[in-house]
């Protein structure tokens, strides 16, 4: 560890989070290594030390034996005071080497808030923030991640994007590392056009010239070489059997966000929410079977002694085969004391069965997520549950002794009226109703409904990417509204700030004109904007003025359905075409089934795993 690293820790709030050295840390001779490369989490240790992706990743570049994979987190606010006073680089949590010694440093984008926080790290590091300023002395900086679907607002900041999933990209990108430098032919140009010319989902922003039109839209994306993609599709992994998946982790020092075995079930989602990027983005479906994740759990048990087990994915109830895995689960997880937990689940699909198989949903309380207040918003947004579904699955929780439940609604979705606002406030009540129903004729707690709003934002690859955000004054004046309607004490209400949505729908929706306000943010000081102790609106709204940015063209104008989107430049797999076919049903208030009750021809069995997708092949 840096000297100078050792004696400021004694100063600052959880030096856990920088001291390395942890158990399962992967260290390896530096003089057989050919390329380092650094793994960055854009917020502090506990969140990144949670995240299953870096995992994944960063056991995956580490079989490489000439690749060494290192982590870094962007240190909390006191560090980084320290850090500047006393001229300390931010450095590797493995080696403590700087950033600067490494070949490649590679940030995963989980959150548009988070992208002051990379700029921060890469100033902290000593690296220069443009791409355009770095020489082939310095790494090459890589995104990923979910936002990297929509990278120009942080196009200028980074070299390349990996567009997908990164277990086979990542390695393809340091075996072409080295391959260029052990035949003498690397520089930074030469393999930035050989990465996006022979590897599958790279994306090089500084190889695509954008231009204008007079009212501010985009006019065209333009190769600069005739041999690269005119538009980039994303990389999946087809068979989840045989993707790679750690049989150990590292364990922290400190306690972190989820101190737990993350089992990762399967990936991308049959359901098709208009508002849910993540539920296209991630398509197609894809399985692992039972036993391959039984031996998953019992390896990661035998390694970290974790007491219990997530199983994680977009809708955990949505896998053909969770009744099989948790009973193969449960023959040995009960006589370890490991406790299983399901973090999202469905109202149609909640059963008592469920709820008894799965200690924690027995131990707490239970969340659900009509997102919407009446019926005809939740078809608009193509919800596919019915009031009567979430009410039977409350009865399930309430006869099992429960007394309270957490409700998940937005606020600002498209054709949303008064009406509707006040239908969540009635969907409250009627839970309330059922519980006591439930209750009669006995003695009971008082039931504790708390309702939590956030606030809709159009993102990109959704049936909605085109819609205009509601105004801070519209979010505000329905925010006022639903509290009106709540006179019911048994009902909890709270909501999101809205500054932060239109600050994030401004970053999810922008294009790369918003460089020069990101940068003069991270100039000004701004980080941990995902954090409410740290976020200032009024300092958001202060540097987009003076970079010349009009926050309502990105948030709250409502793109034209031709219009070139500044995400145009990525294939995510699913079609534009199905995107308009999907907005037009929800303005017809139109439901569309599920992939297994039907394909609807998204577009996504083109990239591989047709048989998840496909119905017939449930039968």
């Amino acid at each position: 560890m840096n000297r100078n690293i050792s004696s400021v820790m004694k100063s600052v709030s959880k030096p856990g989070r920088y001291s390395g050295g942890e158990y399962g840390e992967i260290i390896k001779d530096k003089s057989r290594v050919k390329a380092r490369f650094a793994f960055c989490f854009p917020d502090t240790y506990e969140i990144g030390m949670s995240n299953l992706g870096v995992r994944i990743l960063y056991g995956v570049l580490n079989r490489e034996d000439d690749v060494w994979c290192e982590r870094v987190y962007d240190p909390w606010v006191d560090m980084q005071e320290k850090m500047r006073e006393h001229n300390i680089p931010l450095t590797a949590c493995e080696s403590g080497d700087p950033l600067t010694a490494f070949d490649m440093i590679g940030f995963t984008l989980q959150y548009e808030m988070s992208y002051t926080n990379v700029l921060n790290m890469l100033d902290l590091a000593g690296i220069p923030l443009r791409s355009a300023d770095r020489d082939d002395s310095l790494p090459i900086v890589i995104g990923g991640g979910p936002c990297a679907y929509n990278a120009e607002p942080v196009a200028d900041f980074f070299d390349l994007f990996n567009i997908g999933e990164g277990e086979e990209m990542l390695p393809e990108l340091c075996r072409l590392y080295i391959k260029m430098k052990d035949e003498g032919r690397y520089t930074k140009k030469e393999y930035l056009h050989e990465a996006a010319r022979t590897i599958k989902g790279i994306y090089v922003p500084s190889l695509y010239e954008v231009s204008y039109n007079d009212d501010g839209t985009i006019k065209a994306y333009t190769p600069i070489y005739d041999d690269i993609p005119t538009k980039v599709t994303k990389r999946i992994i087809s068979d989840m059997d045989k993707a790679y998946f750690p049989d150990k982790f590292v364990m922290p020092y400190i306690e972190t966000v989820h101190d737990r075995i993350m089992l990762e079930v399967f990936r991308g989602c049959i359901r098709g929410c208009r508002f849910c990027q993540a539920g296209m983005i991630y398509r197609p479906v894809r399985e692992k079977t039972p036993e391959v994740l039984n031996e998953q759990a019992k390896c990661l048990f035998e390694a970290t002694g974790y007491n219990e087990i997530s199983l994680t994915s977009l809708s955990i109830s949505d896998y053909t085969e969770l009744e099989k895995l948790t009973d193969c689960l449960l023959e040995w997880t009960d006589d370890n004391m490991v406790s299983l937990s399901l973090p999202s689940l469905r109202v149609d699909s909640f059963t008592k069965e469920l709820m008894d198989k799965i200690a924690t949903v027995r131990s707490s309380s239970l969340t659900f997520a009509p997102e919407a207040g009446t019926q005809r918003l939740r078809d608009v947004i193509n919800k596919n549950v019915r009031e009567e579904d979430l009410l039977r699955a409350v009865r399930v929780a309430f006869d099992a002794g429960k007394n309270t439940v957490k409700l998940y609604f937005m606020s600002g979705l498209p054709t949303e009226t008064l009406d509707d606002i006040e239908g969540i406030a009635k969907l409250a009540e009627s839970v309330i109703h059922e519980y006591y129903v439930c209750a009669a004729g006995k003695k009971v707690k008082k039931p504790q409904v708390t309702i939590s709003v956030s606030c809709f934002i159009p993102k990109p690859f959704t049936p909605f990417q085109w819609e205009a955000q509601d105004t801070l004054e519209m979010l505000a004046e329905k925010q006022e509204y639903l509290r009106t309607k709540i006179t019911d004490r048994k009902i909890k209400y709270t909501h999101h700030d809205a500054k932060v949505s239109r600050i994030e729908a401004v970053l999810a929706r922008g294009d790369r004109r918003l460089a020069n306000a990101l940068e003069l943010a991270c100039r000004e000081g701004f980080m941990f904007d995902a954090w409410d102790e740290c976020f200032d609106y009024d300092r958001w709204i202060s540097v987009f003025e003076r970079t010349g940015i009009d926050p309502s063209f990105y948030a709250n104008r409502k793109f034209g359905l031709d219009e070139v989107l500044p995400w145009d430049i990525i294939d995510c797999g699913v079609s534009k075409e199905f995107m308009k076919r999907e907005h037009d049903r929800a303005y017809a208030e139109n439901t569309t089934p599920n992939c297994r009750e039907k394909c609807s021809g998204c577009g996504a069995n083109k990239l591989g795993g047709e048989r998840a997708c496909c119905p017939k092949a449930q039968s």
